[in-house]
């Protein structure tokens, strides 16, 4: 970034191949090797209890009350008497453990127990079982994997969606409020007290690169969640990747404070992993970027400095607001911290350069701040980008023993991944397997890219669109919906967290947009005692809507590109519909599908419809 002086950070100094196909596709690669990996994660785990076993490994809490730590010595000893138990009750690769939890040390424990001894787990989000009425999400993740043992944090909360799709007589453990009389119940400290044996070792032994550790699901539009399988050579690739890109790793175990769910392939895989790959500290972070929520999240930074930090936009965009107003936590957040990311939706620009600005103000020097590309089935990473930018959006170039195949595709560059990092498929899916690979082997992820300077891949890329979620207007005209999605966020100024672009074969663009009610609120005078609905029919947002929605206009290139009407959303995306993850990713298809009566609704221009600058149109 020119004139800013940029914290020294010891990051990769990568050196990028690539060559150009006679039919136009490109292959992007590393010219230095990825570096030896152990085979299996806990490898890494046993290595740190023997060499730092009092250093504390993870820590929680709840509220602002003293932190729960264990330490990688307690970390490894209970883990084995975890996997005892397990090979005890006969779990399997064909029977693996469930998990149905939040994030928690006792969760951590319980799925690093389980591949300490060759078993997979699949975390599966809670809400699953505490929003939807019928858990038939549950049922079919159920069918899929034929699990042997359902494990969560408090059993009354969940017993009703285990008994409903695992069965009644499955087996059950939990850390509190066991049912009296259910069969096949463990209670988890009763667990902690087995005595591993000589078998506990000889499972570890037995575990290699291509066993698998873990399977998690994909929340796709339509259909049942899909079940990736993790094996632990795409997770030890995937850490000796990290560690290549964030050198300063090496040299001083990484301090994580993260609240992203462990049911997710970036908190799940990455940040879980990364930590125990260089004995660091994980402290688990019980808020959300919610302004319910956020609060736990500032109280941690506030007592917590983190060395790398991991957030979505929102949650930055939260973090921001209240660090201008809070210098404790301003100091605290930047004090140590050599490195964020920020994933899961685009970034805007005013959130961009206010971390840029209260990092200098704070620490003197630019913190270094990007994004990447990857997915479940990349586990995730696969490309980053460390150098300076100007503005958010360069996903960078590919990780050591990452190649990227680049193939023409519309106006763009459909993206292809192979490397040891790629998932081998999908668990008892060979039909969906099969679909997800093309003739090379590579996977096709389904996002577009674009250079970021044409031709010269050494500048990195920008994300330009799902390949399935583009399509085209009326005029036959393709519409890139990522790149808009992102584009309209940032243009209006923090007065909405996302957008869900329409259109398809009619003659102009229109948008559901999620509101940020924090700052629309802030419009109204009384807007704090106002419901959300007031809130948005109020002539003064309407009003604010409307000008940043024609400031919008006046910069889009052509119709492809500008949206004519918008409608502010007030029902809260259904995550049991796939219209939302539980880290706020929105499924555009899904939120399309499941809400048609609203875009019929914008496009006949009732009373909740925003439309100006229809001579624009034209």
């Amino acid at each position: 970034m020119s004139g800013k002086s940029v914290r020294n950070v010891k990051l990769w100094s990568p050196v990028v191949r690539w060559e150009e196909r006679p039919n136009g596709e490109f292959l992007v690669r590393r010219e230095d090797r990825l570096g030896p990996y152990p085979g299996k994660i806990n490898e890494r785990l046993v290595h740190w209890a023997k060499t730092r076993p009092d250093r504390v490994w993870m820590a929680d809490r709840e509220g602002t009350g003293e932190w729960r730590k264990v330490t990688y010595g307690q970390a490894l000893d209970w883990v084995r008497r975890i996997g005892q138990f397990l090979l005890d009750l006969g779990l399997s690769a064909e029977n693996p453990l469930v998990i149905l939890s939040e994030n928690s040390i006792d969760h951590a424990l319980m799925a690093l127990g389980a591949q300490h001894v060759g078993i997979p787990s699949a975390a599966i989000a809670p809400a699953y079982a505490t929003i939807s009425s019928d858990f038939g999400k549950l049922g079919e993740i159920a069918a899929q994997i034929t699990p042997g043992l359902v494990f969560a944090d408090d059993a009354a909360v969940f017993q009703k969606a285990v008994d409903t799709a695992f069965g009644a007589d499955m087996p059950f453990a939990a850390i509190r409020n066991l049912p009296d009389g259910r069969p096949n119940t463990h209670l988890f400290d009763d667990i902690l007290r087995t005595e591993p044996t000589g078998a506990v070792d000889a499972a570890f032994d037995a575990v290699g690169p291509d066993t698998v550790a873990k399977f998690l699901f994909t929340s796709g539009t339509t259909g049942s969640p899909k079940a990736v399988i993790q094996t632990q050579r795409m997770l030890c690739s995937n850490q000796e990747m990290v560690a290549d890109c964030y050198a300063y790793f090496r040299e001083e175990p990484p301090v994580l404070v993260d609240w992203s769910p462990w049911n997710h392939t970036a908190s799940g895989n990455k940040c879980f992993n990364l930590v125990i790959y260089h004995g660091g500290t994980y402290y688990i972070d019980r808020g959300k970027p919610t302004p319910k929520l956020i609060g736990q999240t500032i109280a941690n930074l506030r007592e917590i400095s983190p060395t790398w930090y991991f957030n979505v936009p929102a949650g930055y965009e939260m973090l921001v607001q209240e660090m201008r107003e809070d210098d404790k936590l301003r100091q605290s957040f930047f004090k140590d911290l050599k490195m964020m990311m920020y994933a899961g939706a685009g970034m805007a620009q005013h959130t961009w350069d206010a971390l840029i600005e209260l990092a200098e103000m704070t620490v003197g020097g630019y913190v270094p701040l990007g994004t990447g590309l990857g997915s479940t089935e990349t586990a995730p990473f696969s490309l980053f980008c460390t150098d300076p930018q100007e503005k958010p959006g360069n996903i960078g170039i590919p990780a050591q023993g990452v190649t990227m195949k680049l193939v023409p595709f519309q106006d763009k560059y459909e993206l292809r991944l192979k490397g040891p990092n790629i998932t081998p498929g999908y668990w008892r899916n060979e039909k969906l397997t099969a679909a997800a690979f093309d003739e090379e082997g590579f996977y096709r992820i389904g996002d577009a890219v674009k250079f970021a300077v044409p031709g010269d891949p050494r500048k990195g890329f920008y994300f330009d669109g799902r390949t399935a979620e583009n399509f085209k207007l009326q005029t036959g005209t393709w519409v890139a919906v990522g790149v808009l999605r992102a584009q309209i966020v940032n243009q209006f100024g923090g007065l909405i967290r996302d957008a869900v672009i329409t259109g398809e074969n009619q003659a102009e663009l229109g948008a559901l947009a999620v509101p940020f009610m924090p700052a629309l609120r802030e419009l109204v005078p009384g807007g704090s005692g106002l419901s959300d609905e007031e809130v948005v029919a109020h002539p003064t947002v309407k009003a604010a809507i409307a000008a940043k929605l024609a400031e919008h206009q006046r910069q889009a290139s052509g119709s492809a590109t500008r949206i004519m009407r918008i409608m502010l959303m007030t029902a809260p995306l259904r995550f049991e519909k796939g219209e939302v993850t539980d880290k706020g990713s929105i499924n555009q298809r899904a939120v399309l599908a499941h809400r048609s009566d609203l875009v019929e609704a914008l496009y006949e221009d009732g009373p909740d419809v925003i439309r100006v600058g229809k001579e624009l149109a034209a």
